[in-house]
């Protein structure tokens, strides 16, 4: 299988910066397709192994990195994709599978013989790792993404904030599920693209004396473990 890796950067903004860069990008950028009002909210749980293998990685800054998440999009669950997330320093590709409901609450209540036999060669993959490096559900992740697209590139700028943290809840489906703001308020944007970023892009994502970041929502939401 090839892998298409993409370029992947990230940017701490403040409020300023957000309104002033959302601006240039609804000049130039589409907004996805998928949003409600230009924005959606993202609810994800994250796998980790017992000794914390995901997190550990990349606090340490390790170059090769994956991680497991199932997630769905703006409190429905009818659409469910589980996702193994690969990066290789500041490149990333992704693969999904998309489960059920039934199927998402299964791997939250351990209930993972089925997995086997899928036929989804991730879910597959999801069910060997649990088994071989105990991988289990960790914590919920819910932030509000502003996506915006680019054609030329295939370019994909989003801004993230709201970040809240389900602590020890794995309780993914239930949306009553308590969060609490994972430390400090952050807003972030990250910045995608294939083989070249257009300069047009590039100037619009120009932030005024901030550096790339490699702020992770994962770890920021198990800050107070």
């Amino acid at each position: 299988m090839d892998i298409s890796w993409r370029h992947e950067v990230k940017h701490y903004l403040n409020w300023s910066d957000l309104i002033s860069i959302r601006a240039r990008a609804r000049a130039v950028m589409q907004p996805d397709p998928h949003t409600k009002d230009g924005k959606y909210l993202i609810r994800s749980l994250y796998f980790d192994s017992p000794e914390d293998k995901a997190l550990r990685e990349k606090i340490d800054g390790v170059n090769l990195r994956e991680k497991f998440r199932i997630r769905y999009y703006n409190g429905d669950s009818s659409f469910i994709h589980l996702e193994k997330k690969s990066k290789h320093n500041s490149l990333g590709t992704k693969y999904d599978a998309r489960i059920s409901a039934d199927e998402a609450q299964k791997i939250v209540d351990g209930d993972t013989g089925w997995m086997l036999s899928s036929g989804r060669p991730l879910v597959q993959e999801l069910y060997a790792k649990m088994k071989y490096q105990g991988l289990r559900p960790k914590t919920i992740v819910d932030y509000t993404r502003e996506p915006f697209i680019y054609g030329p590139g295939n370019v994909r700028v989003t801004f993230d904030y709201n970040i809240r943290t389900g602590l020890f809840c794995t309780d993914f489906l239930n949306p009553d599920a308590v969060t609490i703001p994972a430390g400090d308020p952050v807003i972030l944007m990250e910045v995608k693209w294939d083989a070249y970023l257009p300069s047009v892009i590039r100037e619009i994502v120009q932030t005024q004396g901030r550096r790339a970041t490699a702020f992770s929502k994962y770890a920021a939401c198990r800050i107070y473990d």
